[in-house]
């Protein structure tokens, strides 16, 4: 199967060492310049990740990053950006990305962290068992969609991962760093803070009140458990 990388990045030269490392290493690089054409050339071209840079031309890289995980709610995201603040990190995971890089940054650890990605949206359920279904929910493994009440939620890969894990395994609580094992991976070198901004995240599509949830629970002293009702 053919790798599929989508490169917003205003810097030719930046785009250029990066497309040279990626295609060296068997993926098929698209390049776009601006937020925009991002979006014109991810509907073209069906990319399984985006890299992204934060700091565009015209729409920026928020914005950009909103309107793909709305359209493309099971493609995978990279921020590229050259700020260090936490804030700016979290605005890129709140707007969906997936894991974000700070400039300068290793060209093999952004392979890495995208091969990491790759494997985690491309990995297959085990079809003996193709639903989980827990009180208004159900999640149909093959097609990965998750139903609440029969109206379809529209999660992000994280997301729906996150979920699925939660009702695999209901009243079970799990702390952070579990979370982040399991669901970004053990190789994964970002903050543990993308656990809760996700978390917030799915509550908020979940949840009839995210500032009250009833089904994920914070376990105060440990993280997250999913309580079965």
């Amino acid at each position: 199967m053919i790798k599929r990388v989508l490169l917003v990045e205003d810097e030719a030269s930046i785009r250029g060492f990066i497309k040279i490392n990626f295609s060296r290493n068997d993926y098929y690089v698209i390049e776009a310049a601006s937020g925009e054409e991002g979006i014109e050339k991810a509907r073209g071209e069906n990319p399984d990740v985006v890299i992204l840079d934060v700091m565009l031309p015209g729409m920026d890289g928020f914005e950009t990053c909103e309107k793909l995980r709305k359209e493309f709610p099971e493609l995978g995201i990279i921020m590229l950006t050259a700020r260090t603040q936490d804030m700016d990190k979290i605005m890129g995971l709140e707007y969906g990305a997936d894991d974000y890089m700070v400039k300068p940054f290793n060209p093999q650890e952004l392979l890495a962290r995208t091969n990491a990605l790759m494997r985690r949206l491309k990995k297959t359920d085990d079809t003996r068992v193709r639903e989980i279904t827990s009180g208004e929910f159900n999640i149909d493994l093959i097609s990965r969609k998750v139903h609440k009440n029969d109206k379809l939620l529209e999660l992000t890969p994280k997301e729906y991962l996150l979920l699925k894990l939660f009702m695999e395994n209901e009243e079970k609580a799990f702390s952070r760093d579990e979370l982040l094992n399991k669901v970004w991976g053990y190789n994964y070198y970002g903050d543990v803070k993308i656990v809760d901004v996700n978390i917030r995240r799915l509550r908020e599509k979940v949840e009839d009140n995210s500032s009250k949830p009833l089904y994920i629970e914070t376990v105060w002293g440990v993280g997250y458990r999913f309580k079965k009702r």
